[in-house]
């Protein structure tokens, strides 16, 4: 659901000057299997061995992640971490954020 609300706003987050992915645990052929089936236009990450997951704290007490947005500026820096994410407003809620934190448009 959160990758076809990503990929239903696309025209919106695509006005800014970002790079948008999902980053998963499951292995490269699932995630690419799952990125056809569902038309997602944007890159979905694997991160089988749970490295990244566990570094940026999103890997959950019982073996899942949780699905939160991270804002990363030009520079590196850590705007802001959605922890409330709603899977089927998620691509509306990305764009309007962006907008809200004043990232750039293109």
């Amino acid at each position: 659901m959160q990758c076809k609300a990503l990929r239903d706003s696309a025209a919106e987050i695509q006005k800014f000057d970002v790079a948008y992915f999902m980053a998963s645990v499951d292995s490269i052929e699932d995630n690419t299997k799952f990125a056809a089936e569902h038309n997602a236009g944007f890159p979905i990450l694997s991160d089988p061995g749970k490295k990244t997951a566990e570094a940026y704290g999103v890997m959950h007490p019982m073996g899942f992640t949780n699905r939160w947005t991270y804002y990363i500026d030009k520079e590196g820096v850590v705007q802001k971490i959605d922890k409330e994410v709603d899977v089927k407003n998620a691509g509306k809620d990305l764009a309007r954020i962006l907008g809200e934190l004043g990232f750039p448009s293109k």
